[in-house]
């Protein structure tokens, strides 16, 4: 047999994601070194992929080297066929492709309504909508708290849309601002200050306790050893002084260190009694599946943290993640049952005795295994 190993998926360059998104056998559309009709055949979307492969397709191919199949791709995805448009609220389609569709079809609210709830969506990207999306787009953009408060230009272009209402913009600037933000240059975010502590707040500067930035200028040095495998705990002094400096930050100063923060500021802010926070740590892009598996073997986890990783067909794929979510109580009964379907069957053995696991799941592994000993054959 030939241990020559596989040779990448080819894909054009510049491109930001990987070809090998892609089925093995669809990858030859968006081969650089494939045929161009091979290649426009995919930039038409007149090739058998699912709905979330075809979204990358298309967003590989506006790096092709043909400006024909560039532009046609272009077009394709600007006139997105309805049978594709799922995709476009799947979290696993990679971020760059989100990113490249939703100011391609901002004018489509049912499809910028996708895009906008989708969790993967990049913030920036919804930012360039905000200024100039419909009203219902609008207000869907000011529901979402943790987007406002993580990437604070999002309630800078939004207060500039002329559709966005004033209602609109009044409840999500007072959020912003009980929740850290001081945006001096947005008139509404400055009246909201005005509101909640009155006319002295306007010669008065806001109140900020330590910013991301800073402690992330502080700890630089912990946040480069975090990249080496063998980097050892940060220092007992220094969490310390991490965590007093966490203690201090608002609530916006905390979800943009969650989101940009090494390991041992996740760890802590993981703790935090406020959802958003615990949120950003989990959307944080740079969150390992170590801490992934902490997080749902965690019993005390905020049920939006469970929530997410069970959700995620990419975490759920990890046979330790999984185990670790059907041991912890607070994973419901009916996500159990599904995970409980998909194990070997010495584990659902070792569940239906393990103490640890909630009584209800642990019933169904025994059913379930009971089930399997009947059909057995008598030898």
């Amino acid at each position: 047999m030939s241990t020559t190993p596989e040779t990448p998926a080819a894909t054009p360059p510049g491109c930001p994601i990987s070809a090998e998104i892609l089925p093995p056998n669809m990858r030859k559309h968006v081969d650089p070194a494939a045929p161009p009709p091979l290649r426009m055949m995919a930039a038409k979307a007149l090739v058998p992929l699912a709905p979330a492969d075809m979204l990358g397709a298309l967003f590989i191919l506006t790096f092709d080297a043909d400006a024909g199949v560039r532009d046609t791709a272009t077009k394709t995805a600007a006139a997105l066929p309805d049978r594709f448009s799922a995709g476009l609220r799947d979290e696993d389609v990679p971020a760059p492709v989100l990113g490249w569709l939703l100011p391609l079809l901002r004018a489509k609210d049912v499809y910028a309504e996708m895009l906008v709830l989708n969790a993967n969506t990049p913030d920036e990207a919804v930012a360039l909508v905000a200024r100039e999306c419909s009203a219902k787009i609008a207000e869907i953009i000011g529901q979402n708290q943790l987007r406002i408060l993580r990437h604070e230009d999002i309630l800078r272009q939004l207060c500039a849309n002329p559709n966005a209402s004033p209602a609109l913009l009044d409840g999500v600037s007072d959020f912003a601002v009980r929740s850290g933000l001081s945006l001096t240059d947005v008139p509404q975010v400055q009246a909201a200050r005005v509101r909640l502590f009155g006319p002295q707040a306007v010669a008065a500067p806001p109140e900020v306790g330590p910013t991301a930035e800073e402690v992330l200028q502080e700890f630089q040095e912990d946040v480069v050893k975090e990249k080496e495998e063998t980097a050892a705990p940060m220092e007992e002094g220094k969490r310390i002084s991490l965590t007093q400096r966490i203690m201090k930050m608002s609530i916006a100063q905390k979800i943009k260190l969650a989101t940009l923060g090494n390991k041992e500021a996740r760890g802590m802010l993981i703790r935090d009694t406020n959802k958003l926070v615990c949120t950003a740590v989990i959307r944080s892009p740079r969150i390992t599946d170590g801490e992934v598996l902490n997080c749902a073997a965690n019993k005390a986890v905020n049920e939006e943290v469970l929530r997410i990783i069970y959700g995620s067909r990419e975490w759920t794929k990890n046979y330790k993640i999984k185990m670790a979510l059907l041991k912890n109580p607070r994973l419901p009964l009916a996500v159990g049952m599904k995970f409980l379907n998909t194990l070997r069957e010495n584990d659902i053995k070792d569940l239906s005795r393990d103490k640890n696991v909630p009584s209800a799941l642990q019933g169904v592994a025994k059913k379930m295994l009971e089930k399997k000993n009947e059909k057995k054959p008598e030898k």
